[in-house]
């Protein structure tokens, strides 16, 4: 099997003095961690790619670990642009988030883009205890500037005290199934992005669903979170109606 194999791990921990600590930081290969100036109880985490991909082959994983009492926020330095590879095969891009009870995980990644003649599957795994607190921001780009997409695949499985809450997929671009552009999927849009809240508030005063703005809306989930999905003709737009639905809920 061709391609780069490599997985990036991060340990946040309460330091028992209302801030947080990071005792595993692990850059992988083209997956590089970096930590940067964070709020006195928050650790702040940026990942930075060391070189071009996920290219065909590759296979790329992200694991983040939050314990009791500490908060984690993790963002990139760039968007990540899956290419074509000199092989036929697939990339694979996995994420695995792990927030325990008081802890609390910002996931705020930049786009992910499609670029012409890749082939990308992304899978997002949260599990998250009863009094966890999540933000996750998903945003994909097909195509850039004038381009045609390649084939992205991706899909988002959230489970809060080892309940399902959410799993859902969704496959873009050549060889897709039909419909995928239509007016029940993207309706012709370029962007795709959805907004994941998990909080413990929400089990007793869950969020009402509705419009959230011309292309966007909300959804209460089966436990204490929402679900935010949005479609905008290109990414600018689409981060603009994500960010509203944050500052709305005064959500940093």
């Amino acid at each position: 099997m061709g391609g780069v194999h490599a997985t990036a791990r991060i340990g946040a921990r309460g330091d028992g003095r209302g801030g947080t600590s990071l005792p595993v930081l692990e850059s992988d290969g083209p997956l590089a961690l970096r930590r940067t100036r964070g709020a006195a109880s928050e650790a702040r985490v940026m990942l930075v790619g060391a070189m071009s991909g996920p290219l065909g082959g590759d296979r790329f994983a992200v694991e983040a670990d939050v314990g009791g009492g500490a908060r984690l926020r993790v963002g990139s330095a760039a968007a990540t642009i899956a290419l074509p590879g000199q092989t036929k095969e697939g990339a694979r891009y996995e994420v695995r988030l792990t927030v325990a009870d008081r802890g609390e995980l910002h996931w705020l990644p930049e786009p992910l883009i499609s670029a012409k003649g890749s082939d990308l599957s992304v899978v997002t795994r949260v599990d998250l205890d009863a009094g966890a607190r999540l933000v996750l921001r998903e945003e994909q780009v097909l195509g850039r500037m004038r381009e045609e997409p390649g084939r992205l695949g991706s899909r988002l499985v959230v489970r809060i005290a080892g309940r399902v809450v959410l799993d859902q997929e969704l496959t873009c671009g050549p060889g897709a199934p039909g419909g995928w552009d239509g007016p029940a999927v993207l309706a012709g849009h370029r962007a795709v992005g959805q907004l994941l809240l998990a909080r413990p508030e929400f089990a007793e005063r869950p969020m009402e669903p509705r419009i959230f703005a011309e292309h966007a809306c909300v959804m209460p989930l089966a436990g204490p979170a929402a679900l935010v999905t949005a479609v905008a003709p290109d990414g600018l737009r689409l981060r603009r109606v994500l960010d509203e639905a944050l500052a709305e809920w005064d959500i940093r």
